[in-house]
């Protein structure tokens, strides 16, 4: 069986402009929204569009790979209507996010907070499960845990029991955050106990590391989180590794400055007249610096600078020179 890979759906850094661009590198065979938070509001058809413009695309990026909408929030009821609502105004799978460790989220009880109260993960699952259509793939993600792993295998085998067809976990506890490592043991730990597909989560910045967890989770798919952002054709590396292709690692000054611009160019067609296209950009930089000393050269060129006309020169002169 060939690894599928599933492009993680990071708040605030892998929107729909970042989901683009990746899935438009290759290698991906899914990816995942950003959460949109349920509360005690219905949202209407411009907020899901707003979050997961893949909806009025089949739900499909530009190049053509799935995009799931993800959810997150505590009241089974809410998030039940509002799941039936973004399917009626076209979404075909929904995700279930029981991992963001933001604090702003768990104090409004969202995210990982909610792996204290297996029984509420239970129902939460349950009644999605019963609501939404029988076509539409229910799936969920989650941590190790709150403060602790204790919790662990009860709150999988919840998901698994409320019906969810694929459980994918972050291979970390709330209070860990991003901190390394990434227990990969535990995943293999939570696939003995759940009869339910089990997608393996954290820590994957090299092929190598694709590999380790591939291997010490006992997992067949995973998902890429921070590691694709940092280094943006991990994907389509790791899938010619699985194809037994010649493995052809991306130059900074030819592919991934054309990348760059790219990314830049469709910021700035999704907003203009503001910050955005900007501030994306010195985040994905920022974030690359850690890979390419390159990147670290071209973000302290746009570093003050604040006008996208700067910036665009700044791209033409870089890849240029």
């Amino acid at each position: 069986m060939e690894t599928k890979l599933i492009l993680a759906p990071m708040q605030g850094l892998c929107d729909d402009v970042m989901r683009d661009l990746l899935t438009r590198i290759g290698g991906f065979d899914e990816c995942v929204s950003e959460f949109v938070r349920i509360t005690h509001t219905v949202h209407s058809r411009s907020t899901w569009l707003r979050h997961v413009p893949e909806i009025a695309t089949h739900n499909r990026t530009f190049a053509g790979t799935p995009c799931t909408v993800q959810i997150l929030g505590s009241d089974a009821n809410m998030m039940a209507i509002n799941a039936l609502e973004a399917v009626r105004f076209g979404a075909n799978k929904i995700d279930v996010n029981f991992g963001c460790p933001a604090p702003t989220v768990n104090k409004h009880k969202g995210g990982a907070i909610l792996l204290q109260e297996p029984d509420l993960v239970y129902q939460i699952v349950k009644t999605l499960r019963d609501r939404l259509p029988e076509h539409i793939p229910l799936t969920a993600k989650m941590r190790l845990g709150y403060e602790n792993k204790d919790l662990a295998l009860e709150n999988a085998q919840a998901i698994a029991a409320g019906g969810a067809a694929v459980l994918t976990v972050h291979a970390r506890t709330k209070v860990e955050g991003y901190e390394p490592p990434a227990h990969w043991a535990w995943v293999r730990k939570i696939q003995q106990v759940i009869d339910i597909p089990v997608v393996a989560n954290g820590d994957v910045f090299t092929l190598d590391d694709f590999i380790g967890i591939r291997r010490e989770s006992g997992c067949e798919h995973i998902m890429l989180g921070r590691g694709a952002v940092m280094r943006p054709d991990l994907a389509r590396q790791i899938r010619q590794f699985e194809r037994g292709e010649t493995i052809q690692i991306a130059e900074f000054n030819h592919e991934i400055m054309n990348w760059i611009r790219l990314f830049f160019d469709l910021c700035m067609a999704k907003e203009s007249n503001n910050k955005y296209p900007v501030a994306r950009l010195k985040q994905w930089l920022g974030m690359m610096k850690k890979v390419y000393p390159e990147a670290t050269q071209l973000f302290d060129k746009i570093r003050i600078l604040k006008e996208s006309e700067q910036v665009h020169t700044v791209l033409q002169d870089f890849q240029a020179a």
